[in-house]
């Protein structure tokens, strides 16, 4: 009985931290939306576009790796659970 009254304290508390990131990032993309906007009007150079570009391009590659580290070896067939856990 203990375990259960546990379980949903705990699910709570995460439910809360949850809405509450979610709200406070909410909040911070209102409050930072005119700072962006001037940020970007006067980026003349394109370096926040090269920014943004090279890190989608650091992610993509991060995840290729990853996706790859998964395919080899002798239990490669195993490779794709990993996304299960």
């Amino acid at each position: 009985m203990q375990t259960l009254v546990s379980e949903i304290v705990t699910s709570f508390v995460g439910d809360a931290e949850a809405l509450v990131t979610g709200f406070g990032r909410t909040v911070l993309r209102a409050v930072m939306a005119p700072v962006e906007r001037i940020a970007a009007a006067s980026d003349v150079a394109g370096v926040l576009a090269r920014r943004r570009a090279a890190k989608v391009r650091r992610a993509q590659a991060r995840e290729s790796r990853r996706s790859q580290g998964a395919r080899r070896g002798p239990f490669r067939c195993l490779g794709s659970l990993g996304q299960l856990t």
